[in-house]
């Protein structure tokens, strides 16, 4: 009986999975998510599916969380990943290296990113842009010269305003290196001066047809330049980066060209009625200056140039008396001025003066001498007085009463005690009329 070769589930899950892993390293997968799960783990578990199968998929913390996009059910993501068996199970599946969106949303992304970040720079404020001329006289068309937006803007460029000059500034709209060609051309017919207006327009399309606006080169150049940008990217419903940025946008090709003109009909009735404005203005100018001329002519007959000159000749006399009159009353005042000053000057001068000064000092002599006669009587009176009050106490007028002074003869002291002498004592009495030498006999002190 022939040896069979019996595996066990693990040992053939074991085979398929190292004949996967060593047959498929790495490989690129699109597809859509579907039952998309986020356990506690971290880890994300999903299938990918297409329209006719689907395969497990498991993507491991911490690359999971790197994700620039929120994964959900539907979306069309791109993977790179391991093809594996997972033995447990036996279930075939891919274990996820990296995932991003596919396709639109990829695109979408990108352009929301882009969109948030010149948004914070100011690119797309209303203060920085600039305001289109009211005529535009030389415009700039950046396009396809082979696309239907050229076309369709200008047959209505040619029928509302003929007079405008259009260059077409061929550029790809769609394609790699579309971006950097647009904005090529654009700063070289900014830097020409020459244009008005650019105008950058293109049909409509995918998000991936229009993504040659999306470019972030391409809205700075826009944002630099110097001349007005106008966008008309795709239809109405699409929105580019170039469209924030530019300085207007419209919503299609045909409605850019009917915003940059105007309707030469619409105009020519404007023109046609600022015409009769003009005309009835200068005729009512007319009318108003040929009366203004009327009543010149009118006020001139009846006023003659002699009958002027007469009065103005009268008026002249009149203002010569007035002048005389002036004149006289002025050397009136100023005579009269003059005889005022010459009294004040006769009255203060110096001989005047002098004379006054004079006459003062004499007076003040005058009362000096009587007051200086009238202090000496007063003064005389004063020391008869004290003479005589002097006297009433004077010794001298004591003698007069019979009294005598006693002294030595050697001119001593005046003997005022009886006991300050001695018998036989020489002394001198003075008297009122003269002097008596006397000598002592006795001295009789008086008792008690």
């Amino acid at each position: 009986m022939t040896q069979r070769a019996v595996l066990t589930p693990t040992q053939l899950n074991t085979l398929a999975r190292d004949l996967l892993e060593g047959a498929f390293p790495l490989v690129w997968v699109q597809g859509e998510l579907s039952g998309v799960s986020r356990p506690a783990s971290g880890h994300l578990y999903f299938t990918l599916k297409d329209a006719r199968a689907q395969i497990r998929c498991a993507f491991f913390k911490p690359r999971s969380q790197w994700l620039k996009f929120r994964p959900a059910d539907g979306t069309q993501v791109l993977l790179s990943a391991r093809l594996t068996v997972y033995e447990a199970r036996g279930d075939y599946q891919l274990i996820v290296e990296h995932m991003e969106e596919a396709g639109e949303g990829a695109l979408l992304r990108a352009f929301e990113e882009l969109k948030a970040r010149l948004a914070a720079e100011g690119l797309f404020d209303q203060q920085r842009k600039r305001a289109l001329p009211r005529y535009v006289r030389r415009l700039g068309l950046l396009t396809s010269p082979s696309g239907a937006a050229v076309r369709d803007v200008l047959s209505i460029l040619r029928r509302r305003f003929p007079l405008l000059e259009v260059d077409v500034l061929p550029v790809a709209v769609q394609g790699s290196g579309a971006a950097a060609l647009v904005g090529e051309m654009l700063r070289r017919a900014d830097a020409s001066r020459r244009y008005d207006v650019l105008l950058l327009t293109r049909g409509g399309g995918s998000l991936d047809d229009l993504q040659a606006f999306n470019d972030e080169g391409l809205a700075r150049a826009i944002a630099s330049a110097r001349t007005p940008v106008v966008a008309a990217i795709g239809h109405e419903v699409d929105f580019s980066i170039a469209d924030f940025v530019a300085d207007l946008r419209a919503a299609t090709p045909s409605a850019a060209a009917e915003l940059l003109v105007p309707d030469r009909l619409e105009l020519g009735a404007v023109l046609r009625r600022r015409r009769e404005q003009f005309e009835q203005c200068w005729r009512r100018w007319q009318q108003s200056r040929a009366q203004r001329v009327d009543h010149l002519q009118q006020r001139l007959h009846q006023q003659r140039p002699q009958a002027r000159l007469q009065r103005g000749r009268e008026r002249l006399v009149a203002l010569g008396r007035a002048l005389e009159r002036g004149l006289d009353l002025a050397l009136r005042g100023r005579d009269e001025r003059r005889l005022q000053l010459a009294r004040r000057l006769q009255a203060r001068h110096p001989r005047v003066r002098l004379a006054e000064l004079q006459g003062r000092l004499k007076l003040a002599q005058q009362r000096h001498a009587g007051a200086g006669a009238r202090l000496l009587q007063q003064h005389r009176l004063q020391l008869r007085a004290l003479g005589r009050a002097l006297h009433a106490v004077s010794p001298l007028a004591t003698l007069d009463r019979g009294y005598a002074i006693l002294r030595r003869p050697d001119a001593g002291p005046v003997v005022r005690h009886a006991h300050e002498l001695q018998p036989g004592e020489a002394v001198t009495a003075r008297l009122a009329d003269g002097e008596i030498d006397l000598r002592v006999e006795a001295v009789r002190p008086r008792q008690g």
